[in-house]
């Protein structure tokens, strides 16, 4: 191994597209592939052992996916920097690695020189956003209508508003509140109606303009 070189994790549930990324990043003079894993359990297990640079995480996987994953890696090695590769453009999932603790977002149809940048930016402590998935984001802040107030909900609707804005899901939200995952359905029911949203995208703006995310 030679110093200074920024040591990279590939994560990713397929094994030709390890082998795609192996292969471009094994060509950077400035980087090198210490390891690989094929799902979220096996990526915390090597990266304990390797202690990365940069984990390369694929989002969706089955078992642990790459959301969970990357939470939970940044509680055990948080010098650890990880950067998604994903299929999703949408802002939802965008939002919700980026509060896991991503440091950035590519997507995997995104041109080889624009991961290159994603990992050289979180390896120096910044964060990238593929354009294309910036541009969906930003588009729909602007379309967004402004609001006053905070739609009519209680205090209870409002703090589980900010943890599905996170990314947590019912269950998750459910433990952590001491409640039922009926009863967290219902809040989310009664938070989507009276808002007047329809998707989790649409729920996750709403949330950033509010400031319950940022």
């Amino acid at each position: 191994m030679q110093l200074g070189k920024i040591r990279v994790l590939i994560v990713d549930d397929h094994a030709i597209v390890r082998a795609g990324l192996r292969s471009l990043l094994g060509a950077e003079d400035g980087m090198e592939v210490v390891g690989e894993a094929s799902n979220g359990r096996e990526a915390l297990e090597v990266a304990g052992l390797l202690q990365p640079d940069v984990v390369l995480m694929d989002v969706g996987m089955p078992g642990m996916n790459g959301l969970e994953a990357t939470r939970e890696m940044k509680r055990r090695a948080p010098a650890s920097r990880v950067v998604a590769l994903t299929i999703h453009e949408s802002e939802e999932y965008f939002f919700a690695m980026l509060k896991a603790g991503a440091s950035g977002y590519v997507l995997k149809e995104a041109a080889p020189h624009e991961l290159v940048s994603a990992l050289l930016a979180a390896h120096q402590g910044g964060v990238f956003v593929s354009p294309s998935v910036a541009k969906v984001v930003l588009d729909d802040f602007v379309r967004r209508p402004e609001t006053t107030n905070n739609g009519g909900l209680t205090g209870r609707e409002s703090e589980i508003l900010r943890l599905l804005a996170q990314g947590h899901t019912n269950r998750e939200i459910a433990d952590s509140l001491c409640l039922s995952v009926k009863t967290v359905e219902k809040h989310r029911a009664n938070i989507m109606n009276k808002l007047g949203l329809q998707s989790r995208s649409e729920l996750v703006s709403y949330a950033l303009q509010k400031g319950l995310i940022y």
